[in-house]
């Protein structure tokens, strides 16, 4: 019964935003794009232990590759996000030849630079892309045949919502896998998988390459959805919140990447609205924090309230 509360509770949770936000519906989809988004990097980073931020290349070239598909090739949605899904794998998987054998500082600082080269080539193909104007004219069919893309966005939302559900059921199955369970015995201590004979490398490229192809899913969502891309998806910016959304939540838990997207998400939409100047005031301090008094994210406050608590019984009796 326990194992279906959580879920249960993600399911009320997308239609709680529904309801919440039914003028705004954009912010919402938004919303459930980056859980799925800092789901991919939750595998990279918080499994794998592979140190990025670099993750908005897998994100970018998912997009402009659904984009394009959609405009020369095929409109349909669920074909769209396979092709941003290829795009996010196969970046990942050039990349990672190198990456994976990189660590520390020099891993972050490659990924930034894989990021930044995806951004240059963007730009400078601008037949193709549309280069700093964005890649326009993306129109989609109706999803299933049935349901068109409104203006409203309600189409839209749930359309999101039902593909982030079945990443993170994807998700949920693998990181209980003996993959998913090599994954974190990888990330403890490396050289202990590989004195036991496991192929490190290999399954860390496997996790990058997973963790692309999913961020190439949500990067596919934001053309389909929005209609356009620009190249501010392959934008620094995105790869920072995302890991700063995943340490909030709680690194290495799934239910802690879409708390903490959440939770971000909200206090950045709030704070900007009342003082659009000193919004990251807020989010700075929030970010410390939880760092301080939750290293291991918001997902663990339950845990960290009931400690308090029975260390207080215990000191009062």
């Amino acid at each position: 019964m326990k194992h279906l509360l959580a879920p249960l509770g993600l399911i009320l949770l997308g239609v709680a935003l529904f309801y919440l936000f039914p003028y705004n519906l954009a912010f919402a989809t938004r919303m459930v794009i980056m859980v799925i988004f800092v789901l991919s990097l939750d595998l990279v980073l918080g499994y794998a232990g592979i140190p990025t931020l670099g993750q908005g290349a897998m994100y970018g070239a998912g997009a402009y590759a659904a984009g394009l598909f959609a405009i020369h090739v095929w409109a349909d949605p669920f074909a769209g996000l396979v092709a941003g899904a290829v795009a996010g794998a196969v970046i990942a998987l050039i990349s990672g030849f190198v990456l994976m054998r990189a660590a520390g500082l020099t891993l972050i600082m490659l990924t930034i630079a894989v990021a930044s080269i995806c951004h240059e080539i963007a730009n400078r193909t601008r037949d193709i892309t549309g280069g700093a104007d964005g890649l326009r004219g993306i129109r989609m069919d109706p999803i299933l045949g049935l349901y068109e893309f409104d203006f409203i966005g309600i189409a839209g939302y749930w359309y999101a919502f039902g593909v982030a559900a079945v990443v993170f059921a994807f998700l949920f199955m693998l990181v209980r896998s003996p993959f998913g369970l090599g994954l974190r015995g990888i990330h403890e201590s490396p050289e202990r998988m590989a004195a036991i004979g496991a192929p490190v490398y290999w399954r860390r490229l496997m996790a990058y390459v997973l963790g692309g192809a999913i961020a190439g899913i949500a990067g596919a969502l934001t053309a389909q959805i929005s209609q356009l891309v620009s190249l501010e998806t392959f934008a620094f910016a995105l790869s920072a919140e995302a890991v700063i959304m995943l340490i909030l939540g709680g690194m290495g838990r799934l239910y802690g990447a879409v708390l903490g997207t959440a939770v971000f998400m909200w206090v950045h939409h709030t704070a900007a609205a009342n003082d659009p100047f000193n919004w990251l005031f807020v989010i700075g301090a929030l970010v410390l924090v939880v760092v301080f008094f939750l290293p291991s994210g918001l997902i663990s406050m339950p845990t960290s309230l009931s400690r308090l608590l029975k260390g207080g019984r215990n000191g009062r009796s």
